[in-house]
């Protein structure tokens, strides 16, 4: 078990309850919605996977790569669509923002944030794949 990334997945849910009392306050409603939920989803894998972090098979510094790329992501995946309900930003998100635009600034900053959490986010799940490959003791016995 690794209680850190388990920890972050609370503060994350903890960030997901706050972000629910702002949704009167954003501009797009929807896109706020999205932070909330996005956040909730974020903070309950990162506790996932926290709870199963014995099992992955990774050298020390893939772990930590795998570490710090979910924390990353689960953050700023939350962060990113926060900025653009409060901003307006939602040329990322047209679904969620029914086609709203910002500035030039804010969507530049929305976009790096959602583009940098879709890297990351692969290197993640590749890493947790690696790492559940091959047989443990625990599977070699059923």
């Amino acid at each position: 078990m690794n209680r850190s990334i388990i920890r972050h997945g609370f503060v994350l849910i903890l960030l997901a309850l706050l972000t629910g009392f702002l949704l009167p306050a954003v501009e797009i409603p929807r896109l706020g919605l999205s932070a909330h939920t996005i956040a909730i989803l974020g903070g309950v894998l990162l506790i996932g996977i926290g709870a199963v972090w014995p099992v992955f098979q990774l050298s020390a510094r893939q772990c930590q790569v795998m570490y710090w790329t979910w924390v990353y992501a689960s953050y700023a995946n939350w962060l990113g669509c926060l900025i653009g309900a409060f901003t307006g930003a939602g040329r990322m998100t047209p679904v969620a923002s029914a086609g709203a635009e910002a500035g030039a600034v804010a969507e530049a900053v929305v976009t790096a944030l959602l583009i940098s959490v879709a890297l990351t986010s692969l290197v993640a799940v590749g890493l947790a794949i690696w790492g559940l490959r091959g047989r443990g003791a625990e599977d070699a016995a059923r």
